[in-house]
């Protein structure tokens, strides 16, 4: 969770106005900063939830595996987005990385190996769409295009919530 929001210190104000002394306390209410902290980690668990949930449709997925990394990666409220997954960068970024070097059994291709170390090969990767029509890449960037504002109603709707 990031750092819980300090409670400010009172502060007293002393002045003279028209020679008649004046003296002003402001007192904060001693809970503002246990409250403000819930609501903006409450705030950041919907937002990192909703982002995941509306990237679903513009990730690629032949198997969910990609959309799965995301959920079991992300400590959801943390602010960020993790994929633990493998090839996750190499999806996102649309660009085919190698050497991916075809292994051949019997003269039949039956896979490839890939080095530790590959570099970008400048191909565009093509995204099977069977299971999600607008998976792309940079799928994170095209949610928040078009759901912006849908995400930021929603976090705003939870920030002002009372407890």
């Amino acid at each position: 969770m990031p750092n819980p929001i300090r409670q400010p210190r009172n502060k007293r104000i002393k002045a003279a106005v028209r020679q008649q002394k004046i003296e002003v306390t402001l007192a904060w209410n001693k809970v503002f900063g246990k409250e403000h902290t819930e609501r903006f980690n409450d705030t950041q668990k919907f937002v990192d939830s909703e982002c995941i949930r509306l990237m679903v449709k513009y990730t690629p997925a032949r198997n969910n595996i990609l959309y799965k990394a995301a959920t079991l990666g992300t400590k959801i409220g943390s602010g960020h987005i993790y994929y633990n997954s493998s090839y996750a960068r190499y999806l996102y970024y649309g660009e085919i990385y190698g050497p991916n070097i075809p292994i051949y059994e019997q003269g039949q291709l039956v896979g490839f190996y890939s080095p530790p170390s590959k570099s970008p090969t400048g191909r565009k990767m093509q995204y099977d769409k069977a299971r999600h029509s607008q998976a792309q890449k940079l799928w994170f960037e095209v949610m928040k295009t078009n759901h912006k504002e849908q995400i930021l109603r929603g976090a705003a709707a939870i920030a002002a919530k009372k407890r």
